[in-house]
Order: C-alpha cells, then sequence, then structure tokens
C-alpha cells in the first residue's frame, strides 16, 4: 500500500510541470493503455458486451472445458488537461465447466480498481507518452477476483507514423502478496476505411517463480462519431499445452 501511495503522490505533482495531453483516445480495446487523457470535467464510460475467455485442458485423459464470461467497465474522468481518475470494476461474471459429461455452472462479482494515469509532454507531434499508477482491490467473489491485492504502475509510449498507421508499447510492472511481474505490450493500429480501423498486439508476461506467458490479440474499432465508438477484438494465449482464447464485444462513450 505504502508503494502505491507513493506513486500515486508524485503522479499528482507533477501535475506542476504543465504539459499538453496526448489527442484523446478510449482505451478499448486491447491489453494495453492508450496515452490519451480524458478531458478535465467530462466522464469517459467503457463497458464489455461482454468479454469471453475460453479454455480447454486435459486432466487424467479427459479434457476439462471451461467458458467464462463477464461485463468489465472502466470510468474515467479527467481532473486536468494532462492527468485523469480512473475507477473500473471486472463486474458480474459466470463460469461453466465441463467435464466427463458433467456441468457446473457458478456466478459472482469481479474485483474494482482505481488508478491515476499522467500524460507527459515529449515536446513532438508524434511522439506521447503517458503513466498509469493502479491498485486493483480483491474485493470480488472466489473464483472471479483475485485472492491479495495488486499494485502496478505503467507507461504507455505511442508513436503515429501518419494518418493510416501508429504504433505503441505498453509496459507494466506489478506486485501482488510480494510477487513481481512485468508485462510488455508492442501495439500496431491501423485504419482500414472510412470510420473503421483496427489493432494487432503481441503480450509477453514473466511473473516471478512462473514460465513466460505469451499471447496474441488482434480487433476492429468503428468510431460512430468522435463520442462514441464500438469494438470487437479476439486473442489467444500461445504458453503452455492449455488451449486459452479471448474475445469480447465493447462500446465507449464520451460525456
Amino acid at each position: 500500500m505504502k508503494i502505491c501511495k507513493k506513486i500515486t503522490f508524485m503522479l499528482v505533482s507533477s501535475v506542476s510541470m504543465g504539459g499538453m495531453a496526448a489527442e484523446f483516445s478510449f482505451d478499448r480495446p486491447g491489453t494495453g493503455f492508450g496515452t490519451g487523457i480524458a478531458p478535465a470535467g467530462h466522464l469517459v464510460w467503457e463497458q464489455g458486451l461482454p468479454s469471453a475467455k475460453y479454455t480447454e485442458t486435459t486432466i487424467d485423459g479427459a479434457k476439462s472445458r471451461t467458458v467464462t464470461l463477464n461485463e468489465d467497465m472502466l470510468f474515467r474522468t479527467g481532473l486536468t488537461p494532462t492527468l485523469e481518475l480512473r475507477l473500473g470494476w471486472q463486474g458480474p461474471g459466470w463460469t461453466q465447466t465441463s467435464y466427463k459429461g458433467d456441468k457446473q455452472d457458478e456466478s459472482g462479482l469481479g474485483d474494482v480498481s482505481i488508478g491515476i494515469k499522467k500524460a507527459i509532454d515529449l515536446k513532438d507531434d508524434k511522439l506521447s507518452l503517458a503513466v498509469l499508477a493502479q491498485a486493483q482491490i480483491a474485493t470480488g467473489n472466489e473464483g472471479f477476483g483475485e485472492e491479495d491485492d495488486i499494485y502496478s504502475i505503467g507507461s504507455s509510449l505511442a508513436y503515429k507514423y501518419n494518418e493510416l498507421l501508429n504504433t505503441g508499447i505498453t509496459m507494466n510492472y506489478q506486485v501482488q502478496d510480494g510477487r513481481w511481474a512485468v508485462t510488455a505490450i508492442p501495439t500496431i493500429g491501423y485504419k482500414i476505411a472510412g470510420k473503421l480501423s483496427g489493432f494487432s498486439e503481441f503480450v509477453y508476461r514473466k511473473e516471478e517463480s512462473r514460465n513466460y506467458e505469451y499471447g496474441l490479440g488482434s480487433g476492429l474499432i468503428y468510431a460512430l462519431n468522435d463520442r462514441a465508438q464500438l469494438d470487437a477484438s479476439i486473442g489467444v494465449d500461445l504458453d503452455g499445452d492449455d488451449r486459452s482464447y479471448r474475445a469480447g464485444l465493447g462500446v465507449a462513450f464520451l460525456f
């Protein structure tokens, strides 16, 4: 908790440095976060409709299949032109596990999170940077939330090549019950046609005393207007012997 408080204090204190915020952008979809800051005095609502995960593993020679659905949500509000407050909730969730002809359904509520994101002025029209300090509080039900709180600090660096192509990378460092983990997420975004654009990402994660984890993700984004978008994404985990897939639909609004 002391680590998180110190990080938050440093971010809030940096407001006095001034600087211009990056062009606003929604953080949905994708595993990382963007460099855009919610406009001061406005509210951003980003909602999963829902997010889904499918896992298939072999136990004693028989396949066990698990489907998980949850309606995650994130609220962002601008405190200053370069600083935003974030409140998240993993939302209600539902799982169904099938094993040897038996099916078991469970439902519950996920964890909540609170964070502060700060834009850093790099004096470059094409390059933007933001840092995020966040705490995920283990308030969810068993099986739908973490056993211990997670404290993290991350950075997102984006480079806009032109109107059609941009790239970036998110780095995230987290600690949970004394165990450290690092996640790297390089991303490429591209305009397809009109209001339709897409993205692709590679997710690399290494947790202390655990094997490396890898994943690929891709998605489509349709901008309804400057204040609303629809999105759809899919992903696959590449590590281990289990099969694991992710998918999601979402909507986001700027009020």
